[in-house]
């Protein structure tokens, strides 16, 4: 008999007796669940088994039996639910509710944080929206970007121990050296192996920077090739001083060969981190530790993301509180994420192509005057502050202190991308400064990988987006200034070139800082990004998990953390 079968005996036997204890007998009941006398039998054991009911039978001929309710028809509905909720079926789970959301919203509660089972430890986290696209050669958001770390490894990766200075440490290499610094060879970690259980071999390699020296970032890299076993030589067409810093980067971190042909590969991706992923759909993200990995096993054996509608999504909070948007403990500990969200303007073939529009929207389009129209309680719980360069710390941007004159009166198109928490209100904010100068906006909802890729940029004037660098490292910029042409795309071929000779002669300069400072100033002061806001980030520490540290992503290294029990 299957369970919502048993279920369904139970309610028809408990409102025929009104839920009350009573004497009855095999008959009785047999006749309320139109079943045998031996099927009744059968019923009572399953649910004397699963505790709904005690039966205590008749000892001699004539004698009742008596039947002893322990759950009323709304726990025994209520119990189901939580069943479902713990197996991820939300969907069920709401209809066992009669669609009770709310009901539904505080069993999910119930579940989020840490828990233990069968000696696994499992780490369950709300958030607001599902992965549809976790690869790292397609544009990534600043979540996928951490959870990309978790799956997939490089041939180098970034050392991100608190207390020490990020520096570019061996990942599926181990060793490297420059035959010329335009030879580089690398030493790669012998049987390592992908997700699926195949072993990574130089083909694999061959084919992930097939594709990612197509990327303008990679473009100096000619060749690359396998003289010995375990060995990768990479060829350049120019000096690289910081070439095993460049192969941290996320679009060069190592897929399989034959990734293209995996069906559902960007949101099942196959990569050789520390974790698979297992289950990935509009209600739940889950990674499981993979038993083989390389490197140190994962400390936190399950991952769980629910996607919560409506869910405040500024903080990662990975323990059950009284409601997900009030009265949480967040982290007196928060880091200031490395980025901003900014307007981009389209040089190229939008309005800003004119120095007319260029000077009105640096005017108007000021960060403060944008936040001076916000109603903070609007953005939630973001911990916002006003910008005045792309990074925290950087001065770039400058108020034009003459009357601004209005253009001829027209239309204005911005784009932002969907699934975001406050673009919505941003847009509305800047569509209400550009009326009170009678222009009128047109607002354009595209996904981030079609703004990045610059799907409709003829049409478009005004990107409102974000950037988040993830490291502190001057050179984390570097990434997102290449990041799939989007920048260089609406910006003056002129000024674009002038920043690729200042990287190119850092690249080939020993102990050069990296113009880092001279990138943002450009970008800002020539009104190419007008920089709005900076925000915090952080990680609710009050559970009891250890290694718990926000990372420059707003999330932590799920395999360093580990709950040690309160009385250790």
């Amino acid at each position: 008999m299957s369970g919502q079968r048993l279920k369904l005996q139970f309610q028809r036997l408990y409102n025929h007796f009104g839920g009350d204890s009573i004497e009855t007998n095999l008959q009785d009941i047999a006749e309320v669940l139109f079943c045998t006398r031996r099927n009744v039998r059968i019923v009572i054991n399953k649910m004397v088994s699963e505790g709904w009911i005690d039966w205590q039978p008749a000892v001699g001929r004539g004698k009742q039996s008596r039947l002893i309710f322990n759950n009323t028809d709304s726990e025994l509905q209520l119990n189901y639910a939580r069943k479902l909720v713990a197996e991820g079926k939300l969907e069920p789970a709401l209809v066992t509710l009669d669609h009770n959301a709310e009901k539904l919203v505080q069993l999910i509660q119930e579940q989020l944080g840490i828990s233990h089972h069968q000696g696994k430890q499992i780490v369950r986290l709300p958030y607001y929206r599902s992965f549809e696209n976790i690869t790292p050669l397609k544009p990534l958001r600043r979540s996928e970007q951490h959870l990309v770390r978790q799956i997939f490894s490089g041939l180098t990766q970034l050392n991100e121990e608190k207390g020490e200075e990020e520096t570019v440490v061996g990942d599926i290499a181990h060793t490297w050296e420059p035959i010329t610094l335009r030879h580089w060879r690398f030493y790669l970690r012998p049987a390592i192996r992908f997700h699926d259980g195949r072993l990574l071999d130089s083909h694999d390699i061959f084919a992930t920077f097939a594709k990612v020296k197509q990327l303008s970032l990679f473009a100096h890299i000619d060749e690359v090739t396998s003289p010995f076993s375990n060995i990768i030589d990479f060829h350049l067409s120019q000096d690289d001083y910081h070439f095993p810093d460049l192969l941290a980067n996320i679009n060069a971190m190592i897929q399989p060969a034959n990734h293209a042909s995996l069906t559902d590969y960007e949101t099942f991706p196959i990569g050789t981190g520390p974790y698979k992923v297992v289950v990935n759909d509009k209600q739940r993200f889950k990674l499981e530790a993979f038993e083989q990995y390389f490197g140190f096993r994962a400390l936190t054996d399950v991952v769980e993301v629910w996607i919560l509608n409506n869910f405040a999504a500024c903080y990662l909070q990975p323990t059950s509180s009284d409601t997900l948007e009030h009265n949480v403990h967040i982290s007196s500990r928060l880091s200031m994420d490395q980025g901003c969200t900014f307007l981009l303007l389209n040089r190229i073939s939008g309005l800003a192509q004119q120095a007319d529009w260029l000077n009105y929207f640096q005017s108007r389009l000021y960060s403060l005057n944008v936040m001076r129209e916000m109603d903070l309680t609007q953005v939630g719980d973001f911990k916002l502050f006003n910008a005045y360069g792309l990074l925290p710390g950087w001065i770039h941007t400058q108020q034009l202190p003459e009357p601004v004159v209005i253009p001829n009166k027209r239309l204005v198109t911005l784009a932002y991308q969907q699934e975001h928490p406050i673009y919505p209100y941003v847009a509305a904010l800047i569509e209400k400064l550009l009326a009170k100068d009678g222009i009128r906006l047109k607002i354009i909802e595209l996904s981030y990988e079609d703004i990045i890729l610059g799907k409709q940029v003829e049409k478009i004037d005004i990107w409102l987006n974000g950037m988040s660098l993830g490291s502190t490292r001057s050179d984390a910029i570097l990434s997102w200034l290449h990041n799939f042409d989007h920048i260089q795309r609406v910006m003056p071929t002129n000024e674009f070139k002038q920043l690729q000779l200042v990287i190119s002669e850092w690249r080939s300069t020993p102990k050069r800082a990296f113009p880092s400072d001279i990138i943002g100033q450009t970008l800002s002061q020539t009104g190419q990004t007008i920089p709005l806001f900076h925000n915090w980030l952080g990680v609710d520490d009050s559970v009891q998990l250890q290694g718990m540290e926000s990372n420059l992503l707003g999330w932590f290294d799920f395999k360093s953390v580990w709950s040690k029990p309160q009385n250790a």
